[in-house]
């Protein structure tokens, strides 16, 4: 069955492969951007079955408003992605605090916005699929500089958790989606790029000069990943996290496999802090490398 979508961030990037993918798949679209027009040549290319409206996420009466005139233009919605987002790259000792918010409100607080007035659409048609972009550093983490954005899309993660779980008796599913490198302007047009203090050259600075060669961190193909979503949409047993690219889906492997071995090896002294367990415990034996 063809599907309706709701994207954020439409204008360029991932977001307007998706668009074009799920048009390409004879799905309907309405594809959201602060500047609509630039999704023209999609609506002369498609007609109809691409319906354009400006938005800005941080604006939940907007969201609201934009989502209400989707489903009355096609009649439901079955796909709601919320793709919009940005990062900008500072040390936090230096970031200017109203930047690190700004870009918290559209990273984060965009997505609680459409996500909730996503949810009594979805609910009273008894079921979708909300589609949360995150990012590699969303699950991973720890990428010098961009704290405010890996903040935003680790609290994406914990939302979208709770939403899945409050959801789901309605038919609505959630998929976090957490690409690494992909060749759009993300390290590009859509990034300012602050000057850090010589304490940080060896972290933040690293980041600063990969973000001045964005294309050695962009290994990863926009329509590919979209024609993957796509496709995702068509089926029953999806992934709750879907690393994307070659970078996501092995640092992800690797992540998991670090936590899996220090829960296990903490696993008795964790334990201990229940009345019912025994205590105290003996901790693991110290290695070099953990020795201060």
């Amino acid at each position: 069955m063809s599907k309706v979508w709701f994207v954020t961030g439409s204008s360029r990037g991932l977001g307007r492969a998706l668009v074009r993918a799920a048009l390409e798949a004879g799905d309907r679209v309405a594809a959201t951007a602060r500047r609509p027009e630039q999704l023209a040549d999609l609506a002369d290319e498609f007609g109809e079955r691409i319906y354009s409206l400006a938005l800005d996420v941080t604006d939940p009466a907007a969201a609201a408003a934009a989502l209400a005139a989707s489903r009355e233009r096609f009649g439901r919605l079955d796909v709601i992605v919320n793709n919009a987002g940005y990062a900008n790259v500072s040390p936090i000792e230096t970031t200017d605090d109203a930047d690190f918010r700004e870009q918290f409100e559209t990273n984060f607080w965009g997505v609680y916005n459409v996500s909730k007035a996503a949810i009594p659409i979805l609910r009273e048609q008894r079921g979708g699929l909300v589609i949360q972009f995150s990012s590699m550093g969303g699950r991973v983490g720890g990428s010098p500089g961009l704290a405010s954005y890996q903040a935003a899309k680790f609290a994406i993660d914990g939302f979208s958790r709770v939403l899945q779980v409050e959801t789901a008796p309605f038919g609505v599913r959630a998929l976090v989606v957490e690409p690494s490198g992909f060749r759009t302007d993300w390290a590009g047009a859509s990034m300012t790029v602050h000057e850090a203090p010589d304490a940080y050259a060896e972290t933040v600075g690293a980041m600063r000069a990969a973000a001045s060669q964005s294309g050695a961190i962009m290994a990863g193909d926009p329509q590919r990943a979209a024609e993957i979503l796509v496709k995702m949409t068509r089926r029953q047993d999806i992934p709750y996290h879907l690393p994307l690219g070659v970078n996501a889906a092995e640092g992800s492997i690797a992540l998991d496999q670090r936590l899996l071995s220090d829960d296990r090896k903490w696993r008795e002294v964790s334990r201990s802090a229940d009345f019912s367990e025994p205590y105290p415990v003996p901790f693991p034996a110290e290695t070099m490398s953990q020795t201060v």
